[in-house]
């Protein structure tokens, strides 16, 4: 035995650490270096052919899935599955057809190393040492060490100047202690840590009904969850909640995946051993739940379960749905009448069958008749109590200025805005298809054209550029739903219109001034005089320039309506000159360019081109005659 009270003054004692890479192992209990193993051709390769393929859907995830891309139609308007209307979708830049996925089926995915799921854990206590485990042994007082060392076949570890110690099957909690009575037997005073380093490989076998069966060397410290990771997880016709944990012929765990992902419960995770089977078995019953739910998902029933249990699993209903009724779509009723509605809470208690498909609805969208609703509307401008309104059904125009205290002295009625929501979502509707079709147009013309040098290329590429800009700025101007009210420009009521929801009622004060835009010399704004008519505004303005396109001269009202030099009939009485026309106040005269104008030079070149080829033309006729 070492004299310590020699030791204690010569210092601690320092136990020589075995030689380095004698017996080193990596996880899978395999002496491997990582140098090496990146550069082993046949285990890159086995690697990449562990790789997690792309998830492929069941049958009934795809049907499913039909289902939701198919928009609903609610009280006439295009919703989509989540219950908002498209065109709200649309602005809010969602408009997307959510994915239906069976439920879990996220967690079924990992990166491509197989080494990633194994993560170095926290080694419980009761875990049990076998052959392959490596202890890190730390001493340090009368001795000093630092000592790792690999459990061998035998189940010892060698200490130097101590000698071999069987920790095989000792728990990890009480290994401290048993180190710490064998060290003692040979020195004093010292004081020692111990933990696992590298732990050892554990080979497991994974079957039934997973992405990729077959065996797998996993971590001692690996449990049925993160082995079955390995695998791939469940494929689409493998179940989630029948995974059985075999030990030889014995059964040692069930494990039902939806207690964790539910639940985040893992109490039964247990921990694999050596030459344990993960058996997955076939999918049980699943339904399906979509539309205003908190997650829609498709779902594996055990049975028993009842639809309070599948909508409890979806998270319940979001905030803006129906929780009144739930539409259902059976299996064995898809050749009849295909879909019933089951009101709540009374059908919350009924069984659901296999490939049953729950639909929730949107309360927001469910909207009553227009004739039995309040209306909010908005009343600001020239008012004596501008504001947001709620109004009573059937209510009209008179009835939200009469709340808002009447007309101030100061209103133009003629000038007065009226916006209404269904309006824009109509107006939003056609502008988008008639911008859709002049794309086409434009297209069919750009393709159809004929090119004879490079000069015309050049100038139709710039053509088709221009228009490309047009059109993106045509798409960046959105409709307002301004509605025209047809109203003398004297007129001191408005219309007897009857009130939607979200409607806008603005009066402006009178205006002072005409606005004159366009080719003229001298564009602006003009204090308005009663009496004027257009034109002694145009000439106030400069008159139009001489690339200006007279006949196409327009005026828009304050009222929204315009009133055009080529209208036939109208303010001025079939007449085609805006001259006469009488200007009011808040008008804007427009007087657009001359388009497809051609110089003096262009016009030279094309009649010398016409006089040269009519000049060959005669040349030829004289020939012909004096043959």
């Amino acid at each position: 035995m070492p004299d310590v009270g020699s030791a204690a003054n010569a210092g601690p004692i320092r136990l020589r650490q075995p030689i380095a890479g004698t017996d080193q192992r990596d996880p899978r209990g395999t002496t491997a270096n990582t140098t090496d193993t990146l550069q082993d051709p046949m285990l890159l390769q086995r690697l990449q052919r562990d790789a997690t393929p792309a998830y492929q859907p069941g049958e009934f995830e795809l049907f499913v899935q039909r289902l939701v891309a198919t928009p609903q139609r609610n009280n006439g308007e295009r919703t989509s599955p989540n219950g908002r209307s498209l065109e709200d979708e649309t602005h809010l830049g969602i408009a997307e057809t959510p994915v239906i996925r069976r439920f879990g089926a996220e967690l079924m995915t990992r990166v491509d190393d197989p080494g990633s799921v194994d993560y170095s854990p926290q080694v419980p206590p009761d875990y049990l040492i076998k052959s392959g485990d490596e202890i890190v042994v730390t001493l340090w007082g009368s001795v000093d060490a630092d000592v790792r060392v690999v459990v061998d076949r035998s189940g010892r570890i060698s200490i130097p100047r101590v000698g071999p110690v069987l920790v095989a099957g000792v728990r990890y909690a009480e290994l401290p202690d048993v180190l710490r009575r064998r060290v003692g037997q040979v020195f004093r005073n010292f004081e020692l840590s111990v933990s696992l380093g590298q732990l050892r490989g554990v080979r497991v076998y994974v079957t039934g009904f997973v992405g990729r069966p077959g065996a797998y060397s996993v971590s001692s410290l690996s449990s049925i969850l993160s082995s079955l990771l390995r695998a791939g997880g469940p494929s689409a016709a493998g179940s989630f909640r029948d995974i059985t944990l075999l030990r030889g012929r014995q059964v040692v765990a069930r494990y039902d995946l939806y207690d964790f992902l539910l639940r985040g419960d893992r109490s039964a995770d247990a921990l694999v051993q050596p030459e344990d089977v993960i058996h997955v078995g076939a999918v049980g019953s699943q339904v399906a739940v979509i539309g205003s739910v908190n997650r829609p998902a498709i779902f594996e029933l055990k049975p028993g379960e009842t639809v309070q249990d599948v909508l409890n699993m979806a998270g319940g209903f979001t905030a803006v749905a129906d929780r009144s009724r739930l539409a259902v779509e059976r299996l064995q009723q898809r050749s009849g009448e295909r879909i019933a509605e089951m009101q709540l809470p009374q059908g919350a208690r009924q069984t659901l069958s296999h490939g049953d498909v729950l639909r929730a609805f949107s309360a927001v969208n469910s909207q009553l008749s227009v004739q039995q609703q309040n209306k909010r509307v908005r009343v600001e401008g020239e008012v004596a109590r501008p504001g947001e309104y709620v109004l009573p059904p059937n209510s009209s125009v008179d009835d939200a200025l009469r709340v808002a205290g009447g007309l101030s002295p100061s209103a133009y009625v003629f000038g007065t805005e009226f916006s209404r929501e269904s309006v824009r979502r109509t107006q939003q509707e056609n502008y988008e298809r008639a911008l859709r079709d002049m794309e086409t147009e434009f297209a069919r013309a750009t393709t159809t054209q004929r090119t004879s040098n490079a000069d015309e290329a050049a100038a139709q590429a710039a053509r088709s550029a221009s228009i490309s800009r047009l059109v993106e700025r045509l798409r960046a101007v959105k409709p307002t739903g301004r509605v025209v009210l047809q109203m003398d420009p004297g007129s001191s009521t408005l219309p007897d219109l009857a009130l939607e929801d979200g409607d806008r009622l603005y009066i402006p004060p009178r205006g002072t001034s005409v606005g004159v835009f366009g080719s003229v010399f001298n564009a602006g704004s003009y204090l308005w005089n009663d009496g004027r008519s257009i034109n002694d505004y145009l000439r106030l303005a400069g008159g139009p320039t001489r690339g200006a396109d007279r006949g196409s001269a327009f005026v828009v009202r304050a009222n929204g309506s315009v009133v055009s030099a080529l209208q036939d009939s109208g303010w001025f009485g079939g007449s085609r000159s805006l001259e006469g026309l009488r200007a009011e106040a808040g008008d804007t005269i427009f007087v657009p360019e001359e388009q497809n104008k051609v110089t003096f030079i262009q016009s030279v070149k094309d009649w010398t081109q016409i006089l040269y080829q009519f000049g060959l033309g005669a040349a030829a006729l004289q020939a012909i005659r004096n043959n």
